[in-house]
């Protein structure tokens, strides 16, 4: 891994996430905002070669925690969505490129099949909607 490929990961994941957050922040209606962030199983879970994805996703998880601490107070609710294996998505066509590697993964998930991103859709919406609205600075 280069110093270049770790800057480009963390520069677009992790201040992307701050820089889009801080932007956000004089526009949210205060109380009943909800940011929801999205990261990746590798902020809690370390992976050989992944170092860049792990550093860039675990300050997602972080900076979703401090800002929840901070923004709590002005009703602003900040939660994480950590996805998994997601099929079709770009990550695990690069992070399981053979069927072997899709096996693994899939043996590896308790409900026994990749996520979609209707899932995704659905835990945002979840997070994003009043049956969510004391959930903040959860990581799911």
């Amino acid at each position: 891994m280069s110093a270049n490929g770790f800057k480009s990961v963390v520069d677009i994941d992790l201040r992307g996430t701050f820089h889009v957050v801080h932007s956000a922040h004089p526009y949210l209606t205060k109380p009943g905002a909800s940011i929801i962030n999205i990261s990746a199983p590798q902020a809690f879970v370390p992976m050989e070669l992944q170092v860049h994805v792990c550093a860039a996703k675990a300050g997602v998880d972080t900076v979703t925690r401090v800002l929840t601490m901070e923004w709590g107070t002005q009703g602003i609710r900040i939660n994480s969505v950590v996805p998994g294996p997601i099929e079709g998505t770009e990550g695990m066509k690069r992070l399981s490129p053979t069927l072997e590697l899709q096996q693994i993964v899939t043996d590896s998930i308790p409900l026994g099949r990749w996520g979609t991103s209707m899932d995704i859709a659905n835990t945002v919406m979840f997070l994003a909607s009043p049956l969510a609205e004391y959930i903040t600075g959860a990581v799911i």
